[in-house]
């Protein structure tokens, strides 16, 4: 059988109905049987994307609104409305709004649900490792950092630890 394409969301839509000072992810595509990910992230004037580095998937990230600056490997690069940015797997970046802020699209291929599995000759009692330290509170996502300062879907800061 065949799926149909369809309009998840109209773009102008999200960012005119989303309140003013909203951040994080305004929207995400949530579709069953997707092979992609895609987020709506808002981020609020002088706001930080922390240093992070995407060790599995490229990241296409498509700028909708206001400025910013995204670092990477010590270099700068300015952003403004219509750029597009391949981050390639295993790139450091960070990104930080400008003074009106900064809007973007990221599409990645989906990644794989986590499957907690013991490695072969484990011990088979006792309790996992618990990460809820490195689940982001705003929007869910498990951070692959260890000690993660900030989320790499929706910006929000992690808790002091």
């Amino acid at each position: 059988m065949n799926a149909a394409p369809r309009v998840l969301a109209v773009i102008d839509d999200l960012l005119s109905a989303a309140a003013p000072g909203e951040r994080g992810a305004l929207w995400h595509l949530a579709e069953p049987g997707r092979e992609l990910d895609a987020n709506l992230v808002r981020l609020p004037p002088g706001a930080e994307v922390g240093e992070h580095q995407e060790d599995v998937l490229d990241v296409l990230l498509v700028v909708l609104e206001g400025a910013g600056r995204l670092t990477a490997g010590g270099q700068g690069l300015d952003l403004a409305p219509g750029a597009v940015l391949w981050l390639p797997r295993t790139s450091r970046r960070a990104l930080a709004a400008g003074p009106d802020g900064l809007t973007y699209l990221t599409v990645h291929c989906r990644r794989p649900g986590l499957a907690i599995k013991p490695p072969s000759g484990a011990y088979e009692g006792g309790e996992g490792p618990c990460m809820l330290d490195r689940v982001c509170p705003e929007c869910g996502k498990l951070s692959q950092d260890p000690a993660p300062v900030f989320c790499s879907r929706c910006g929000e800061r992690f808790p002091e630890r």
